[in-house]
């Protein structure tokens, strides 16, 4: 796609994506997500050419005014849409497919000082909902989803939903995979393992008053 041709189609799915935008002179002029997107372009076609420290300093200059850091070497697709973008972070080696939309405080992060590939792929038509945290050289497939706040660890199948902490595929191919999961209660590990601590404190009194009455049936 030429350049001006890829502007304009960086534009035109804000209107496809955001109800509220009314203008292409509002959007051009005060849209942080179509700008963070458009300095990432330039510094990518910098890093591509390995000046780097370039690509870095456009990054960071774009951070400031938007809010949304994209490090210079992520690959992104045609149409992609950061809505109201604060906080956003994208890596140096994620891949972002065509057609995705991320939300406001969404991570696409590694979990180390791990080398090469280190940061997640988001296939197309993918969504990553506010606050999600998307971890590690893992694959989001093609138009999943990703709920609000959920800390995705692992790969996502094609076409499914994933929600909670760790994330948990609860949809898949437009069928649910656990009736029963509740989004207000999701597990907690800490509070499995003090009921189960206080479980085994239980047994203990009852040996040890046990242990006791047999010691005073004997005296």
């Amino acid at each position: 796609m030429g350049f001006w041709k890829q502007l304009k189609a960086d534009v035109e799915v804000v209107f496809d994506q955001d109800p509220a935008a009314r203008s292409y002179f509002e959007v051009i002029l005060t849209y942080s997500g179509l700008h963070a997107i458009w300095s990432h372009r330039v510094a990518h076609f910098f890093y591509r050419k390995k000046f780097f420290f370039i690509a870095r300093a456009i990054s960071q200059i774009s951070r400031f005014f938007t809010g949304i850091e994209i490090h210079p070497g992520a690959q992104i697709g045609q149409r992609f849409f950061i809505d109201h973008g604060m906080g956003v972070v994208i890596g140096e080696t994620c891949e972002i497919g065509d057609n995705v939309t991320i939300f406001q405080g969404v991570t696409l992060g590694g979990t180390g000082k791990e080398k090469g590939k280190r940061h997640p792929t988001i296939k197309d038509h993918a969504l990553i909902a506010s606050g999600a945290k998307v971890l590690g050289s893992i694959t989001i497939g093609t138009a999943s989803k990703v709920g609000a706040g959920s800390v995705v660890l692992d790969d996502v199948p094609d076409y499914s939903t994933v929600v909670g902490i760790p994330g948990h595929v609860v949809v898949q191919n437009g069928e649910r995979v656990q009736k029963d999961f509740d989004h207000n209660k999701l597990p907690d590990p800490i509070d499995d393992c003090i009921v189960e601590l206080q479980g085994e404190v239980t047994k203990l009194k009852q040996e040890i008053a046990h242990l006791k009455g047999e010691k005073k049936h004997d005296d």
